[in-house]
């Protein structure tokens, strides 16, 4: 296998080196080199072109979310997957939008890495030589196997849901610190409130997310979900 150029975008030097030594360890896997902000790496995508950038989102001169934006807006041919301590909905959802491949918050494990590096080279080698791609082919790219074959009744989704929303739901539920409630889901997905409840729903009986009732002052406890452990990639 051909081994994946790799930048990194770290104004942290020593957040930089930790990065490039898991990179390191990792098969067929070379970083190319480095920039401490958007500004920089820019030009380092355009001058080094690598196939995947590691960018961190609070940066100074320029940010990963302005950098993100700028590489969509440039067409310029590189994954990007972000490693940052932003965990807040609003910059998750942007980075997201702007077809991030991968989101790892700081402070982060090697497995964690290595696992997104797996992906991407799965990602990388299913679409290798490949011009047209059946329904099958992409479900299995996009959701690991086809839509018929996920979990629900008869292996499919139950009528008026979507599998794409469903993903993005599970992705944002599992991306948050601290259990999410429905309202914030909404928000953060772009959906009705009461679209969202279904999908969350669903996904509680699905056995992937789990039902906490948070208690606070006075009224009733706030219904709020977080990934059943068991289900995390």
């Amino acid at each position: 296998m051909e081994a994946i150029t790799i930048l990194l975008i770290e104004d942290d030097p020593m957040v930089r080196e930790v990065n490039r030594g898991f990179i390191e360890r990792l098969e067929n896997c070379k970083v190319i080199g480095f920039a401490s902000n958007g500004h920089e790496g820019l030009k380092q995508i355009e001058k080094l072109k690598p196939e995947l950038v590691f960018m961190d989102i609070f940066m100074p001169e320029q940010d990963g979310v302005s950098t993100i934006r700028a590489i969509r807006e440039r067409n310029l041919p590189v994954e990007v997957i972000a490693v940052t301590a932003a965990n807040d909905q609003k910059t998750i959802r942007q980075i997201l939008q702007y077809g991030a491949f991968d989101y790892i918050m700081k402070p982060f494990t090697f497995e964690r890495m290595k696992q997104a590096v797996a992906n991407y080279k799965e990602y990388r080698e299913k679409l290798k030589n490949v011009n047209h791609l059946t329904q099958d082919e992409l479900d299995r790219l996009l959701h690991g196997r086809p839509a018929e074959e996920q979990p629900g009744k008869h292996g499919q989704l139950p009528k008026g849901l979507n599998r794409a929303t469903l993903d993005k739901i599970y992705h944002f539920i599992e991306t948050r610190r601290e259990p999410t409630s429905a309202e914030e889901v909404a928000e953060g997905v772009g959906l009705a409130r009461v679209t969202a409840r279904r999908y969350l729903d669903y996904l509680e009986k699905q056995n992937k997310v789990e039902l906490i009732l948070q208690y606070g002052g006075i009224g009733r406890p706030v219904n709020r979900y977080e990934v059943v452990k068991s289900t995390l990639r």
